[in-house]
């Protein structure tokens, strides 16, 4: 085997992205090689290169991601291959989402800031879970009275959604172009008026849905954000009127006798 051909070289690496199940840096490939064999890292890149292009047509693609690069299953294939586990993916709820995304598009940020956006408390749980698992991380203090913690995303954060970088995060503008139309289901069918009423009348409120993507979340925070930009402006279209109105004289308004 000639290690310093990329063609020969692509499948070993190949062999040890497979073994090792998670993503492995180009440092960490460098270390798996005696000094005297290793390749120049040229010809490491061009290895990776060969590799991708021979994932084309198959059912796993090489992936780079934040901690490195790594072989994964394609998401066209995740509703299937997902029934090889018998439990079922965790789902997240709105608050833990909502936070998420906050740290994400504005870390580093403190659990203050988060809770002035929201307009609710943070649930101490939500914290931990993101903590626990390593999705975020304490970044320094906030140097104002009670020096607040401040947390930002993590590698293990981007690794799970497939990120490079920060970079790689959709637009919040580009996001209403992103998510799909509602599909019409059986349950969204109209009502007649005369029968919803006598169910509005006998039954109790529904309980609002605590679960919702990641993808409708960012579009509700670009909203939230614009609306609080279209209130501040007309604020001040009213505080400008307010300047420009002359001052009325009553002496002026009192009718003739």
């Amino acid at each position: 085997m000639n290690l310093n051909d990329p063609r020969d070289l692509a499948p070993l690496l190949e062999a040890f992205l497979l073994a090792s199940g998670k993503p492995q840096s180009l440092e960490r490939l460098f270390e798996l090689f005696e000094e005297a064999e290793r390749p120049e890292p040229s010809v490491f890149k061009k290895a990776l290169e060969v590799l991708r292009k021979s994932c084309n047509g198959r059912a796993f693609e090489l992936k780079e991601v934040a901690s490195g690069y790594r072989l994964q299953i394609r998401e066209d294939y995740a509703p299937w291959v997902g029934r090889l586990w018998e439990e079922r993916p965790q789902r997240y709820s709105r608050a833990l989402l909502e936070t998420m995304a906050l740290i994400a598009y504005r870390q580093p940020i403190t659990r203050g800031e988060i809770e002035d956006v929201r307009g609710v408390a943070v649930n101490t749980n939500i914290v931990k879970t993101l903590l626990e698992r390593e999705w975020i991380r304490i970044v320094g203090y906030r140097e104002v009275p009670g020096k607040p913690a401040m947390f930002a995303t993590t590698k293990a954060f981007l690794d799970h959604f497939n990120l490079k970088n920060l970079d790689d995060l959709p637009a919040l503008a580009d996001l209403r172009e992103m998510e799909p139309e509602p599909v019409l289901e059986l349950d969204d069918a109209p009502v007649p008026a005369h029968l919803q009423a006598l169910a509005d009348e006998s039954a109790e409120p529904p309980a609002p849905k605590e679960e919702t993507s990641f993808r409708t979340l960012l579009v509700e925070l670009d909203s939230m954000e614009e609306g609080l930009k279209t209130d501040f402006d007309d604020l001040l279209d009213e505080e400008s009127a307010a300047e420009e109105t002359p001052a009325r004289d009553p002496e002026a308004e009192t009718p003739r006798q």
